[in-house]
């Protein structure tokens, strides 16, 4: 039998997690990751076999791990609603500075054109994508939103969270967590429950004027 690893992989993984978020895919190093996981570089090599795979075992932790994500997140909530907004501020923490944010940005363009880091990125986007559905399906059977797709919602969601993050980079008000938490609940507004008695009213029809119904809002026609 081997002698027990002192540092598991798990940690030296969310040890690079941190360096990378500081630093770019072109400036970072193994010997950056193993002075923050207090390990010797050979080390890395030996378990990782090399920088590459070093991150394809994080991407591969990170997709694996999704699910997991928002089950504790789920387990901290009695809301499910509250649950998927506390998700999404998880995810706005990768925007903690402008800088942060641009190093992750360039940590996508490998994921995006490195077939092997792909495979990972999309079983991590769909897992997120699940894990917001379920918390959406939840919040309607909790009657916290109206009846809905919530697989395209899911996506909707996505891309609203990812945007709003690049646009906090560019504006730099407040903190990104406060901005996809606003933009987060712009998106839910029209799946919110109508309150009886709060001043709402039904839309009126002008002559000659039809409406239909396009998920939980009127169209125009």
């Amino acid at each position: 039998m081997g002698r027990p690893r002192t540092t598991p992989d798990a940690a030296v993984l969310e040890a690079s997690a941190r360096v990378m978020s500081r630093y770019g895919p072109k400036d970072f190093t193994l010997a950056h990751i193993a002075r923050e996981a207090g390990l010797a570089p050979a080390t890395l090599i030996q378990r990782f076999g090399s920088k590459r795979g070093l991150l394809l075992a994080l991407a591969r932790m990170a997709a694996e791990g999704a699910g997991a994500c928002f089950d504790a997140v789920s387990a901290r909530h009695r809301s499910p609603l509250r649950a998927l907004s506390a998700s999404f501020e998880e995810m706005a923490r990768l925007a903690e500075t402008p800088q942060i944010l641009a190093n992750n940005l360039a940590f996508l363009q490998i994921d995006l054109t490195d077939p092997e880091f792909r495979r990972w990125m999309l079983l991590n986007a769909r897992a997120t994508s699940k894990g917001i559905e379920k918390l959406l399906d939840e919040a309607i059977r909790a009657k916290e939103l109206r009846r809905c797709d919530t697989a395209a919602v899911a996506r909707l969601l996505q891309a609203a969270a990812h945007g709003s993050m690049v646009a906090w980079a560019v504006f730099q008000e407040g903190t990104a967590v406060e901005w996809v938490r606003r933009d987060i609940e712009l998106v839910l507004a029209p799946y919110r429950p109508v309150r009886s008695g709060a001043g709402s009213r039904p839309a009126t029809r002008k002559p000659g004027t039809s409406y239909r119904q396009v998920g939980n809002l009127p169209h125009k026609q």
